[in-house]
């Protein structure tokens, strides 16, 4: 439950709490602050024996599903590079052949020449276009 705060942050919220509300209040606002508590889980715990009641084995199916693959970032990571099947050609067999017969010659459209980048150099990296 106190994953990110440890026992030294515990004390000194401890000790604030004396400060500011006393030792004559402070019993009863810690009673007050476990009752809510278990308040609020009875309520929790109610609500999830409801919907087991209602969904059935709907319900333990729900329980298994990883809620982490649908935030946004990693949805749209996952569909930008994710495994795809082969990449669609567009246009006719006929085109598509002469095109890679023309670049196998060394023969690029517009006069360009095409360079093999050294696999040991990363790529280049435009900070303005990023």
């Amino acid at each position: 439950m106190f994953d990110s705060i440890g026992w030294g942050e515990i004390v000194v919220l401890a000790l604030a709490a004396l400060f500011i509300f006393g030792p004559d209040r402070l019993p009863t606002l810690a009673k007050d602050a476990a009752n809510g508590l278990k308040k609020a889980r009875d309520a929790v715990t109610g609500v999830r024996g409801q919907l087991h009641d209602t969904l059935g084995d709907d319900f333990d199916h729900l329980r298994d599903i990883d809620l982490r693959q649908y935030h946004p970032k990693t949805f749209i990571r996952s569909q930008l590079m994710g495994d795809d099947d082969a990449p669609a050609r567009t246009g006719s067999t006929a085109a598509s052949a002469a095109a890679a017969g023309a670049t196998a010659a060394g023969w690029s459209p517009a006069g360009q020449t095409t360079r093999t980048r050294d696999a040991s150099t990363p790529p280049p990296f435009d900070v303005d276009a990023t």
